[in-house]
C-alpha cells in the first residue's frame, strides 16, 4: 500500500504539479501578461449567471471596455443570449471546460472532451470557434502543453480574491487599482457558483470594477481583448527572446516585486509606474557631498529605483541605445516634478538627509543636475556590478555585446543631487515640515547602463 501511495505522487507531481509551477512561474508555453503602454485585459471566469453577467455587460459598454469571458460549458448552453450578446458587444468568449472541475482529477481525454464540447456549444451559439482557453483554477497537466496548437492557454497576472464576499468593496477595489497598469491581464469571476465561492461576491466585484474603470479612464488606460493583447505581445522583440534569456528576465520581474513588497516601496507615478522609493538609514563609508555636506552612516536617506519592468519594456522597444536613452530622458522629465512635490509635502521625506543609490550611468545625469561619484571598492561594489551586469545584457538594444565592448566603463556608480536644488528647479516650497539649515541630497540608484546619455537632450 504505501508503495502504491509513493507511485501515485510521483506519477501526480509529473502529471501536474510541476506542470503547473513551470507555467505558473515562468510562462512555459501560456499567455500571463501583455506588454503595452495603455491597454490592460479584463478576463472574466465560471460565467455566463443570468444575475451578474448582464450587469457587467452593461458596465462594460458604459466604459467602452473590451473584455474576455472564460465561460463553463454547462452555464453557456443554459444562457445562450447572455453568450449571443457578449459576441455581439465585441467581447471575447473563451473556454473555461464544460463543467469547473480541475484537469488534475481529469485524463488528458477526458479534458479534450471538456473543451471540444463547450468549443461546439461556443460555435454553436456565435457561429465562432474559440481557441482561446483558461484550464480552473489555473492548473494545467502535462498533457495540456500538447494542445497549444488548437488552443492558447491563457492565465492571468493579476487575481484579487473577488470570489470571497468577506473581502468587501473597499479592500477589492484597492487591490484592483495598486495592479491596475499597462499588461496586466486582470483575473475576474461573474459567477458565484463554483466551489468555493460565495453567490453574493459578484455584485462587489461589479462595484469595485466600475471605481477601477473609472480610474483608469482617468490614467488613459483601456482594457482589449486577449486576443488583441496576444498579437501586440507576439510583434514584440520579446517574442523573439530565448526561453532562456525570457526565463531570466521573469525571475529578475519575481525579484523586483518580492523586494517591493518586503521594503515597501512606494511609487512616485503608480498610474505609470517609473520611479520607486524607500526611506531608510544610510549604512555605508561616509561620502564629501557639494555645498560642503557629508553623508555619514545612520543618516536617514532616500533610496531611489527605477522600475525594472518599465526599463526592460524601454529596452527591447528602442531600436539603438541612443533611443533607450531619449526616452529614459523623458521619463525622467515627467517623474521628476512629481518627486519633487513628494518631498515637499512630506515631512519625513523633507527631512532626510539624503536620497541614495547605485547606477551604472556614467555620463548624462548631470543634465538633470546630478553629480556621479565613485561606488567605494568592496563586496557590495562587486556584487552590484555582477548584478547590474546581467541587468544590462538584458534590458540593452546591444545585449551582451556591450558587456565585451565596454566592459571597463560598466562600473557601478552613485548618482547625487541636492534636494533643495530639485525643489528650486520645479518651484516646490517644503509644506510637511521646515528644512533643516544643512542642505539635502538626492541621488537616484536605477540599473540603466546609457553611456550614450550625451548623444541625447531632454524633451
Amino acid at each position: 500500500m504505501e508503495t502504491l501511495l509513493l507511485w501515485l505522487f510521483y506519477i501526480s507531481t509529473f502529471y501536474a504539479f510541476i506542470p503547473g509551477i513551470i507555467s505558473r512561474l515562468f510562462g512555459y508555453r501560456v499567455f500571463r501578461r501583455g506588454i503595452g503602454v495603455q491597454e490592460f485585459a479584463l478576463t472574466f471566469d465560471d460565467g455566463p449567471d443570468p444575475k451578474y453577467t448582464p450587469k457587467l455587460l452593461d458596465l462594460l459598454s458604459k466604459y467602452n471596455a473590451k473584455a474576455t469571458f472564460f465561460v463553463i460549458g454547462s452555464h453557456a448552453e443554459q444562457h445562450p443570449e447572455l453568450i449571443r450578446r457578449m459576441h455581439a458587444e465585441g467581447h471575447l468568449v473563451g473556454i473555461h471546460n464544460y463543467i469547473h472541475k480541475s484537469n488534475w482529477l481529469m485524463r488528458p481525454r477526458t479534458v479534450c472532451k471538456q473543451i471540444q464540447r463547450t468549443n461546439d456549444i461556443i460555435y454553436g451559439i456565435t457561429g465562432e470557434r474559440s481557441t482561446y482557453y483558461r484550464p480552473p483554477w489555473g492548473i494545467v497537466n502535462l498533457f495540456d502543453f500538447s494542445k497549444r496548437r488548437h488552443v492558447k492557454i491563457v492565465l492571468w497576472s493579476a487575481m484579487f480574491g473577488d470570489w470571497r464576499k468577506d473581502l468587501g468593496v473597499e479592500r477589492l477595489t484597492e487591490k484592483m487599482l495598486a495592479r491596475l497598469g499597462p499588461g496586466e491581464v486582470m483575473l475576474l469571476h461573474d459567477c458565484g457558483l463554483t466551489l468555493g465561492a460565495d453567490p453574493e461576491a459578484p455584485e462587489q466585484m461589479l462595484s469595485a470594477l466600475e471605481r477601477t474603470l473609472e480610474e483608469a479612464k482617468n490614467r488613459g488606460l483601456r482594457s482589449i481583448r486577449i486576443d488583441d493583447m496576444i498579437k501586440a505581445a507576439e510583434k514584440s522583440p520579446l517574442s523573439r527572446m530565448s526561453f532562456g534569456k525570457r526565463l531570466l528576465v521573469g525571475i529578475w520581474l519575481t525579484w523586483e516585486r518580492c523586494f517591493r513588497l518586503m521594503f515597501r516601496l512606494r511609487t512616485v507615478t503608480p498610474n505609470l509606474p517609473f520611479l520607486h522609493y524607500r526611506l531608510r538609514e544610510y549604512q555605508g563609508q561616509t561620502i564629501s557631498l557639494d555645498r560642503g555636506m557629508t553623508l555619514s552612516k545612520g543618516d536617514s536617506i532616500i533610496e531611489i529605483h527605477v522600475d525594472n519592468r518599465q526599463l526592460f519594456e524601454l529596452g527591447i522597444q528602442s531600436r539603438s541605445a541612443a533611443q533607450l536613452a531619449i526616452r529614459m530622458i523623458r521619463r525622467m522629465d515627467k517623474d521628476l516634478p512629481v518627486l519633487a512635490e513628494i518631498i515637499a509635502g512630506d515631512e519625513s521625506l523633507a527631512e532626510a538627509k539624503a536620497l541614495y543609490g547605485v547606477t551604472m550611468i556614467n555620463r548624462g545625469p548631470e543634465k538633470f543636475g546630478f553629480t556621479v561619484k565613485d561606488l567605494p571598492e568592496g563586496l557590495f561594489a562587486s556584487l552590484t556590478k555582477f548584478y547590474l551586469s546581467i541587468l544590462i545584457s538584458v534590458i540593452h538594444p546591444a545585449g551582451g555585446a556591450r558587456l565585451k565592448e565596454r566592459s571597463e566603463a560598466l562600473v557601478p556608480k552613485m548618482i547625487l543631487m541636492p534636494v533643495s536644488q530639485l525643489l528650486d528647479h520645479y518651484g516646490k516650497k517644503c509644506t510637511g515640515t521646515k528644512l533643516r539649515k544643512q542642505e539635502t541630497v538626492t541621488v537616484l540608484e536605477d540599473g540603466m547602463a546609457a553611456e550614450e546619455f550625451p548623444g541625447a537632450h531632454a524633451h
